[in-house]
């Protein structure tokens, strides 16, 4: 991978490093560019979900290939709610678990509101995942009840993760941690064929020799966890059980809306996230970190307040099933750490300090509308000694990049990410590189102008509400939010 930055990292002579004047997307860059270099496996924490994904997408242009990228996201529902965390979110935290004990090397990606949780043991994502290959014995009985003990939902046809549908000798799963269902073709007994398949169309596509099942939850419904569950429940709360919806509801193996937020009584002990790392990690943080964390917690203890005398969800106080931060900031301190700034830092503060030589990103508004709409283009590109690069959001708006500067008697080349761009040496290029903030390298002299600087970031967020209200899941997310803030 091609090194601008050189970023230094911290070790055991120097356990803080402080990496300032990062503006726009250069913190992503000079993040991809120390993992790339490091054998130790990096955790950046981002203040919330927003920032997560913008980093991510960031992370993902600059980062080279073979470097790997995990998540681990919050669950996106307020702390006691009566909904649960979407099932695509469940299915890539349950993925990032699985990943983490093996984990060496890449960068992983949590909020705060994360590093507050509690999490099922380390024990309880490897004891309850399960790997079928092709040739292998399956009794459809035996395995239909595995699949409903490991939070699986029994459908007439799958859909999402965690759903499963058995139509003669065919079984339709959708495995946890993974974006597409599979298709298990049986003969008698045996495992013919696994296959993804389109769960629009129903068509099969290509095939796998194996496939690895994780959990469908992070709760057990298991007959020993149920067991289990309801006898913390009338040690910890008094009062007749049956009268809550909850309790009646596990009872029967079912999983309850906001049943998460009962997870302790699921487990002989949790865990944090500090159990899942290497002990040879590296952690990563801006300055807003500290502040989200104490946001976070308030907003906990608020919460818990407003809901605590429903008699019939009798809540877990908030030290039962989240970390206060001051522990949190105690597991981080065992750590080789990173504080990231985008402000010039004075050499007053101990420690290593590096000021990069980046610049902040500037805007330029285009408008198709105008008579001459790359004007305020054309003149930073007169201006600017080195090379530069133009960030659209989408294939298709890459082409609408790519019309505009033929229009104006300019020619881009097209380059499939970062790595191409900083290996060539054009002078303009283009890329789909979607989320990315902009960046401006003053040495060497090099600027990704994102659309968001281009066209504005109202243009931007249309486009994206105009996605998401194609999206389903989208969709559903935004009317919990709603519906739990009203």
């Amino acid at each position: 991978m091609p090194d601008l930055f050189k970023p230094p990292v911290p070790d055991a002579s120097r356990p803080i490093v402080r990496w300032n004047q990062l503006y726009g997307s250069s913190a992503a860059l000079a993040l991809a560019e120390a993992a790339a270099a490091d054998a130790r496996p990096w955790v950046v924490v981002e203040p919330d979900s927003r920032s997560l994904e913008r980093r991510r997408a960031e992370l993902q242009f600059f980062a080279p290939a073979g470097l790997r990228l995990l998540s681990l996201p919050d669950w996106e529902v307020l702390p006691y709610d009566q909904f649960s965390p979407h099932a695509d979110i469940v299915s890539e935290r349950l993925l990032t678990l699985a990943e983490l004990p093996t984990w060496r090397r890449g960068i992983l990606l949590v909020t705060a509101d994360t590093l507050l949780q509690r999490l099922p043991p380390r024990a309880y994502v490897a004891g309850r995942s399960f790997t079928l290959a092709v040739g292998d014995t399956l009794a459809l009985d035996a395995f239909r009840a595995r699949l409903v003990e490991a939070g699986y939902a029994s459908v007439s046809q799958v859909g999402g993760p965690g759903e499963f549908a058995l139509r003669g000798s065919l079984l339709d799963v959708f495995p946890m941690g993974t974006d597409t269902p599979l298709r298990i073709d049986l003969f008698d007994d045996q495992i013919e064929a696994i296959r993804r398949f389109d769960p629009q169309t129903q068509r099969s596509r290509d095939t796998l020799p194996s496939v690895r099942l994780l959990p469908a939850r992070e709760i057990p419904l298991d007959g020993d966890a149920v067991r289990a569950f309801r006898r913390r429940w009338r040690q910890r709360f008094e009062g007749d059980p049956t009268r809550s919806p909850l309790y009646r509801g596990v009872s029967e193996g079912l999983a309850p809306p906001g049943i998460e937020f009962w997870l302790p009584l699921f487990h002989d002990e949790t865990a944090t996230l500090f159990d899942y790392l290497p002990g040879d990690a590296v952690l990563a943080d801006t300055a807003e970190f500290g502040q989200a964390l104490d946001r976070s917690w308030e907003g906990i203890g608020q919460r818990y307040e407003e809901r605590r005398h429903d008699i019939e969800r009798p809540l877990l106080g908030p030290t039962e099933l989240f970390v206060e931060p001051g522990d949190v900031r105690n597991a981080i301190a065992r750590f080789p750490r990173v504080e990231i700034s985008n402000f010039k830092a004075e050499e007053e503060r101990s420690g290593v300090i590096v000021n990069f030589p980046t610049a902040a990103p500037r805007e330029f508004r285009l408008d198709a509308r105008a008579e001459q709409p790359l004007a305020p283009l054309e003149a930073f590109l007169a201006e600017h000694p080195g090379r530069v690069l133009l960030a659209a959001d989408s294939p298709g708006r890459r082409e609408v990049l790519a019309d505009m500067l033929r229009a104006a008697g300019r020619k881009a080349v097209a380059v499939d990410g970062w790595q191409r761009f900083v290996a060539s040496d054009a002078r303009l290029s283009l890329a789909v590189a979607p989320e990315l903030a902009g960046l401006t390298l003053l040495d060497p002299p090099v600027a990704v102008l994102s659309e968001s600087q281009l066209f504005g970031t109202r243009a931007r967020q249309e486009r994206r509400r105009r996605k998401s209200a194609a999206d389903p899941a989208a969709i559903l997310r935004d009317l919990q939010t709603l519906t739990a803030g009203a």
